[in-house]
């Protein structure tokens, strides 16, 4: 039985899949470069470290309207027929392996195949692992050969312009005073824009306005999304790696908590949760993802934070430690991939002290705010004796 390695994501409400064989790396969603003169489907470029890279939404090739982006959003950088290629994807989850012999397009359920209907000109194919359904596609069938071409042309000319690549490459985080001129100048092209396509101009690239990315998000958002687009752009020999770690920021009672991403498999919707009589109270019972049995956990007792349950919109942060794997409920995901330097790492502030500090590593500044960085090691032997 011969398998191929997926790499999974979610996108909207559905499971996809993309052989391995494409994928490059994957980031934070940073900030784009809107260009109007791509492919509709090409909702902009960034800068991975000189090289311009156009970046996708699946969901206008799937025929659906594209939704707001979110901090939450990764982007996927694949490699297909000599043109790197970006997707915006709502989260990454493992790599699988499928077998020829689970991928399909003969569904039973009417519901399926009118996905199947839908997409069918891009997908390879649609697998059933469990009760979960993977959309598997191919980039080789997302572009025609004409719109490959429009994008290579566009990307060349990018690159000849040094002002783009220098527009990409903040060498600080802009102050209060910038931030308020970037607002106002994004609500100026907004309305440049609606005016724009109102009498549907589509200019040169020599003279098309510069177009907001992601219009909708706060001043603070738009503040995360630029720096994410500075990192990229950085060579990577300017890079320390060894200095920097990676943490998903979580919030509890409206307190932000990182925890180091090596631990965490994915975040996922809390579904149906199924109490367990006499256990402790941090358990608050077992639910199904994809055919596994996951216990859900509260560790705001652990906190000393006083316990809401599963509130609306409530996600489980799925994190496995020496083998042991469990659910831990989060109120709000803000990030999922936060860079952080070691040395910026400080003592706990007396401030939040009333929090219990026994389960923290430190601190840190995230963007104005504090995060307290979890012991999650320490959280879990704790949660096992008791």
């Amino acid at each position: 039985m011969k398998e191929h390695f997926y790499l999974t994501f979610s996108l909207n409400n559905y499971l996809c899949g993309i052989s391995t064989v494409y994928v490059e790396e994957i980031a934070a969603l940073p900030e784009l470069t809107l260009i109007p003169e791509a492919p509709r489907e090409i909702v902009g470029v960034f800068n991975l470290r000189g090289d311009i890279v156009p970046v996708m939404d699946l969901n206008i090739l799937f025929g659906y309207q594209s939704p707001d982006y979110h901090l939450t959003n990764s982007i996927v950088v694949l490699r297909s027929e000599g043109l790197r290629l970006g997707i915006i994807v709502n989260q990454v989850h493992k790599v699988k392996d499928i077998s020829l012999e689970e991928i399909t397009t003969e569904l039973d359920c009417k519901q399926e195949l009118l996905i199947v209907e839908q997409i069918k000109k891009i997908i390879t194919g649609v697998a059933r692992i469990g009760r979960d359904i993977f959309i598997l596609s191919n980039p080789e069938n997302w572009l025609s050969y004409a719109e490959k071409q429009q994008v290579l042309s566009l990307k060349n000319f990018l690159l000849e312009q040094k002002t783009f690549l220098s527009h990409n490459i903040y060498e600080s985080q802009p102050n209060d005073s910038e931030l308020l001129l970037f607002q106002e100048h994004d609500s100026h092209y907004n309305r440049e824009l609606r005016n724009a396509h109102t009498v549907g101009l589509r200019g040169n690239p020599c003279n098309t306005l510069p177009l907001v990315f992601c219009p909708n998000a706060t001043l603070e958002e738009r503040t995360i999304f630029r720096q994410r687009a500075v990192n990229l752009s950085l060579p990577l020999e300017s890079q320390d790696f060894n200095k920097f770690t990676t943490l998903a920021v979580i919030a509890l009672n409206g307190y932000l908590f990182g925890i180091n991403l090596e631990m965490v498999r994915e975040f996922t919707v809390i579904r149906q949760v199924t109490p367990i009589p006499c256990c402790s109270a941090h358990i608050i019972g077992n639910m199904n993802l994809r055919g596994e049995v996951l216990t859900l956990v509260d560790i705001r007792g652990l906190l000393n934070l006083p316990p809401k349950g599963i509130l609306d919109g409530s996600k489980a942060m799925v994190v496995e430690v020496e083998g042991i794997v469990a659910g831990v409920i989060v109120e709000e995901v803000c990030d999922v991939m936060f860079s952080l330097n070691l040395q910026n790492i400080t003592a706990v502030p007396t401030a939040i002290h009333s929090i219990s500090d026994e389960y923290f590593q430190g601190a840190a500044s995230y963007h104005e705010k504090i995060i307290s960085i979890l012991d999650i090691p320490k959280i879990w032997r704790c949660l096992i004796e008791g």
